[in-house]
């Protein structure tokens, strides 16, 4: 069995981007999840963990380990605390962000049903991703001009 600690300062990668400031720690690959994702982020005062998401084929959890952050979800922010849990379904009814509008450091950790293939759409820039079975990029762009079935098939 291995073991990780939500206070330790183990991380695995830092972002180091205006307003996007983060470090945090791919607790599910310490501990030898397969299953369920686990990640845990510091967001440093003024930043934000990710862009207004929703993933199409996956449930995310928030659980705050420290500090107060705000929740952005369709039903506006609201201040969460220590201990409080959150939870994200599929489809844009699950859209969030975290967000740091404190003076100190926050610590969140997101959980994740962790399925392939799936869709990450972005609300703000109507960016959408989509992930392949094997968790490969299959496309990162904007919708464009819708094309028909058999276009282009011989």
């Amino acid at each position: 069995m291995k073991i990780f600690n939500l206070y330790s300062d183990d991380w695995d990668e830092t972002r180091d981007r205006d307003g996007w400031r983060i470090k945090e720690a791919f607790v599910g690959h310490h501990i030898g999840g397969a299953l369920i994702g686990a990640s845990m982020a510091e967001v440093e005062p003024g930043n934000k963990l990710w862009p207004y998401h929703t993933h199409h084929s996956n449930e995310e959890w928030a659980i705050v380990v420290r500090g107060e952050p705000t929740l952005r979800t369709p039903q506006g922010e609201q201040a969460l605390k220590e201990g409080d849990v959150a939870c994200f379904p599929r489809g844009k009814d699950g859209a969030h962000q975290i967000i740091n509008g404190t003076d100190a450091p926050v610590r969140v950790l997101m959980l994740s049903s962790m399925t392939q293939p799936d869709i990450i759409e972005y609300l703000d820039t109507g960016k959408v991703l989509a992930d392949g079975a094997a968790g490969e990029t299959i496309m990162f762009s904007r919708p464009g001009p819708r094309v028909e079935y058999w276009e282009g098939e011989e």
